[in-house]
């Protein structure tokens, strides 16, 4: 925290009693440095924040040399973490000052000089920590038309050289606005053309060239990203996220072009590397969750004919590099063994649509997935293979997390019953049978091509003595009451009749039953629905 003696001296010098510009852009020089990790601040110095946010707000509407534009900014900014300080600084006034030198009225402002670059990223950092720190700003954004301003900057940015940094946090501010007011969403959305900006700016992060439509040029020895660059495309797929929610339905020809062609740029993303592992793996995470609101029907760009390289990962003449790229993903997710519903249930609920509507993608990820049965000696849970991994979800304690693994593997399987059974055991699949009222057998609603499974030959010759509940082969147990006399089958009979009579009285556990529709039921009810159903089915004999 900033001592309060250090904090009152720079105070001084701002209100014009330290000594002129030089004076204050040295003492906020040194308090920059001083606080630039500071994010708690001590509540008796309060006040004083207060005065200085407004002091250096007064000497930023002035015409001010750049150098200490920028120290004055960079103190606003570590000052704007603070949100007990910010009231002074959240007026229509004080945020057209800012606007002003992010230079976001380019039309009477043109982005010209790169000696005022740095003025202008300080500006829209300090517009971020305001706008995500007040409520006051984010509807002070709608009024001043923020959303707009930003788009015609990152126009202005367009092919231009040095800007990285700029477009960065202008594409930063955007997440922020479209995260935090709804109205600005849908202004992007509808008014602005958000989609088509921020797509282009994210196809100019990526540096993407177009070998035909819908396909993007494979260069396997072009070096990763920059930081710079990796950045810019990071907010760019964030903000998009937040434009493009709901866009489960593609209303126009014009619509459905504008989210393949993304879905283009979004496969390109997934092929490309960052500077470090981590920067690749937040690209990617990013791009994922970007696809889940690409309309399925428009993902089939994501694979497209292979081309004669060795190095493709092809299925039936198509390139799957992409696809390969998700399952690795997906993959490494689950070893990471945390955080499953932020980090894996995106990926997931991705390729479970793909496989659903796309069947080289199905095919092709269930081969590696869910291969043909060999060995068998082991639980479908045990092992650290992927479907071993996925089979160990189907019982995890998040609902949401245990419910889409087992729907991908349902989906892999057809939505068939049976050859999910063969795979993961009934025990396993319980849950979801249940949700879907296939306990008693069947298949799901969703229509899949007629292609059949063939079983290997070991897994023939095993599937006698495969026990249907764990999913793994057993040897035969002796049968206990192979020696027992008649009255002493009755005896122990009676006697678990009982356990479960009292069990059930003192309600520790309903006896339940499985409806003719599937479904689960108590016991009563179930089996009342059985003779109704017999019964009516007599009569109509």
């Amino acid at each position: 925290m900033e001592p309060g003696a250090e904090l009152g001296a720079v105070l001084e010098a701002v209100e014009g009693r330290g000594g002129g510009a030089e004076a204050v852009e040295r003492v906020l020089a040194r308090y920059n440095e001083e606080n630039r990790t500071t994010f708690r601040f001590d509540p008796a110095d309060e006040d004083k924040r207060r005065k200085l946010c407004e002091g250096i707000l007064n000497i930023l509407e002035k015409d001010t040399k750049t150098s200490c534009q920028v120290a004055c900014l960079e103190a606003l900014r570590i000052l704007s973490r603070d949100k007990k300080v910010l009231v002074p600084v959240t007026t229509k006034r004080n945020m057209q000052i800012l606007m002003k030198l992010a230079k976001l009225d380019t039309v009477e402002d043109p982005l010209e000089r790169v000696s005022e670059f740095p003025v202008i990223v300080e500006a829209l950092k300090c517009l971020c920590n305001i706008i995500f720190n007040s409520s006051v700003a984010q509807k002070l954004s709608l009024e001043l038309n923020l959303a707009a301003m930003l788009c015609n900057l990152l126009q202005e940015c367009k092919d231009r050289p040095l800007v990285d940094d700029i477009k960065c946090f202008d594409l930063r501010l955007l997440f922020l606005l479209s995260l935090l007011h709804t109205d600005i969403r849908a202004q992007l959305r509808q008014e602005l053309q958000g989609v088509q900006v921020l797509t282009q700016a994210l196809e100019s992060s990526l540096s993407v060239r177009w070998t035909e439509e819908y396909k993007a040029a494979e260069d396997r020895d072009r070096p990763p990203l920059s930081l710079q660059e990796t950045d810019c495309a990071i907010e760019a797929l964030k903000a998009l996220f937040n434009v493009t929610l709901d866009s489960w339905n593609v209303h126009s020809k014009n619509e459905s072009h504008q989210f393949r062609y993304m879905a283009a740029i979004l496969r390109h993303c997934l092929l490309t590397t960052g500077p470090t592992e981590e920067k690749t793996e937040e690209l990617h995470s990013n791009a994922i969750n970007l696809l889940s609101n690409v309309p399925v029907s428009c993902l089939d760009v994501l694979i497209n004919p292979s081309s004669q390289e060795e190095t493709d990962i092809k299925y039936n003449g198509m390139n799957m590099r992409a696809i390969q790229i998700l399952l690795d993903f997906m993959e490494k997710r689950i070893d990471k063994g945390s955080s499953y519903r932020e980090g894996l249930t995106p990926v997931l609920s991705l390729l479970t649509e793909c496989c659903r509507t796309h069947r080289n993608i199905r095919k092709f990820i269930k081969a590696q997935v869910l291969p043909p049965l060999r060995d068998v000696s082991n639980r479908p849970e045990v092992g650290t293979t992927v479907r071993n991994k996925l089979v160990r979800l189907m019982t995890h304690v998040d609902l949401g997390v245990k419910q889409i693994a087992a729907e991908f593997l349902f989906v892999l399987c057809k939505e068939r019953v049976d050859s999910l059974l063969k795979y993961t055991g009934y025990g396993n699949a319980a849950g979801l049978l249940a949700a879907r009222g296939l306990l008693a057998g069947g298949r799901g609603d969703h229509w899949y091509s007629d292609d059949e499974d063939t079983d290997t030959e070991e897994y023939k010759s095993a599937k006698p003595n495969i026990n249907l509940i764990t999913g793994h082969l057993e040897e035969p147990m002796p049968n206990p009451m192979d020696e027992m006399t008649e009255e002493q089958k009755e005896y122990e009979a009676m006697k678990l009749v009982n356990m479960f009579d009292k069990l059930s009285r003192d309600e520790l556990i309903k006896p339940m039953g499985v409806r003719p529709d599937g479904t689960m039921a108590p016991l009563e009810e179930a089996v009342s629905q059985y003779q109704t159903n017999k019964q009516e089915s007599s009569d109509s004999d």
